[in-house]
């Protein structure tokens, strides 16, 4: 089976390179094509282009990128043309993803489409889904209250589980090796260009007022972004180093007391190793003045989503201040009451993402292959 993948960014690669292991796992005769990050190259794939070109988020950051984005459009439309797969598989960025698969559909409308990771239409933008319905026909959801939003616009949907539960973690010994004071804070501002331009600065003066002396400060961040990171940090009144190594990324992230971070899938890598957070994201202005309108809800921080609690604090928009994220740090560290209230619900969220079960990776490959039966008119083979 020839499959075709695009990823837009580190988060979507990550799950490109685990559902291509579980594919591997259950099917000997797959192919892979399409675009990816560095997982998805050491699982197999030789991207068409690089995956940083499709790594923006916003109108305002999408604006200045406009014509190399409509290119790599047609050029992933065509390459799909061309290759003919059995499937295509879209991981998240819908706004690149979707445009593509108008392309290629109307050029093959049979096509079959599988998206992974469902729009979060449970926060804002509920029509999305009922737009995406015409060029998808399933969706692999990562959260468990999403199949039925999915399902009402007409996609079938499997929840397949959260990636986090089953990344591999730091072994204490590995965080205690890491460790360099009594005091280790993660800094985490994202993981594209634009997040890190925005946030780093006002992290970096957050931390400085929070922080007791000595305190070691690690920013774990890909690779591909490492240059800019250390750019930033170097401005930074608290010494930090950025860390860039997969092992000493995970001991990083075991090894510390608390984190200063973006909102996004970090929240969950967070959580799967017990670390305390707070919360912090802004946006260009246009961009922000869009989502305050749009959002439906009153976090958007994913532990306490799935918690259903609102135990970890966040700082969003123009709230995303210096002081306010001082303060949060501040009072995260001195208070062991709102540590363990925060513990509880990272219990709570990695039960219900699927820890001890099966690898989501593998559990996604069931879910495509099993829609590719039932396409297939070979009867409702099993869903994971």
């Amino acid at each position: 089976m020839k499959v075709f993948l695009i990823a837009g960014e580190p988060s979507g690669d990550s799950l490109g390179a685990a559902l291509m292991q579980g594919f591997a796992d259950l099917s000997s005769d797959c192919s892979f094509a399409g675009i990816g990050g560095e997982g998805m190259e050491a699982a197999g794939l030789t991207p068409l282009f690089p995956m940083s070109d499709l790594s923006v988020m916003g109108l305002a950051e999408v604006l200045p990128r406009i014509r190399l984005l409509r290119r790599r459009i047609a050029q992933t439309a065509q390459a799909i043309a061309d290759s003919r797969p059995d499937l295509v598989v879209t991981i998240d960025s819908p706004d690149f993803c979707l445009r593509v698969l108008r392309k290629a559909r109307a050029a093959r409308p049979d096509l079959p489409v599988v998206h992974y990771v469902a729009p979060s239409v449970w926060a804002w933008r509920p029509k999305r889904a009922a737009r995406m319905a015409p060029l998808v026909d399933h969706v692999l959801a990562l959260l468990p209250f999403e199949p039925p939003y999915m399902q009402a616009a007409g996609m079938s949907c499997d929840f397949v589980g959260h990636p986090v539960v089953a990344a591999p973690r730091a072994s204490e010994a590995e965080a205690q090796a890491i460790r360099q004071s009594d005091t280790v804070v993660l800094a985490l501002p994202g993981s594209r260009g634009g997040e890190i331009a925005r946030l780093a600065p006002r992290f970096g003066q957050a931390l400085g007022q929070a922080l007791p002396k000595g305190a070691q400060v690690l920013v774990p961040t890909v690779a591909s972004q490492a240059e800019q990171m250390r750019a930033q940090v170097a401005q930074w009144p608290v010494p930090a180093q950025v860390v860039t190594d997969p092992a000493r990324k995970r001991a990083a992230f075991r090894a510390a007391d608390v984190a200063l971070a973006a909102s996004g899938t970090v929240s969950l890598e967070l959580a799967a190793n017990d670390t305390p957070m707070v919360i912090g994201y802004d946006m260009a202005p246009l961009t922000r003045m869009i989502a305050e309108r749009l959002v439906k809800l009153d976090t958007v921080t994913l532990v306490n989503l799935v918690s259903d609690t609102r135990a970890v604090p966040e700082y969003l928009g123009r709230a995303c201040t210096v002081d306010n994220l001082a303060q949060g740090v501040r009072d995260l560290l001195g208070d062991p009451a709102r540590q363990a209230a925060q513990r509880a619900a990272m219990r709570l969220t990695m039960d219900r993402l699927g820890q001890g079960g099966e690898r989501p990776g593998h559990r996604a490959a069931a879910s495509c292959l099993a829609f590719m039966s039932r396409k297939a008119g070979g009867g409702p083979a099993p869903a994971p």
